[in-house]
């Protein structure tokens, strides 16, 4: 599939932030991959046509991990956290995506 199935206006919407963590670093160093956060309803082809719109790199692949909302109380209220949705995409060998750069 490829960015042509997709209206851009939607792909342009998927992403909502990459995860720059402890853990998200180390994962990017060992396995050449990045971690997004993406909107909930994404499909892996949307996530990967948008990623590869984006930021002009080839993607091997998408893992996705649906994270539930922690539950939070402020004194008497309970209350919930939105759910996520994370991207875990493998780029291509030699491809890369640098965040850190002011482009």
């Amino acid at each position: 599939m490829s960015a042509v199935q997709f209206k851009e206006e939607r792909l342009l919407q998927i992403i909502e932030a990459p995860i720059i963590s402890e853990k998200s670093t180390l994962v990017a160093d060992k396995n050449e991959q990045v971690v997004f956060r993406v909107a909930v309803d994404a499909t892996k082809p949307e996530i990967k046509a948008a990623v590869e719109l984006v930021f002009k790199v080839q993607v091997e692949s998408v893992q996705t991990v649906n994270v539930k909302g922690k539950v939070k109380r402020s004194g008497r209220f309970m209350g919930r956290r939105k759910a996520i949705k994370k991207a875990y995409v493998s780029l291509a060998p030699g491809q890369e995506i640098n965040f850190a750069a002011g482009e």
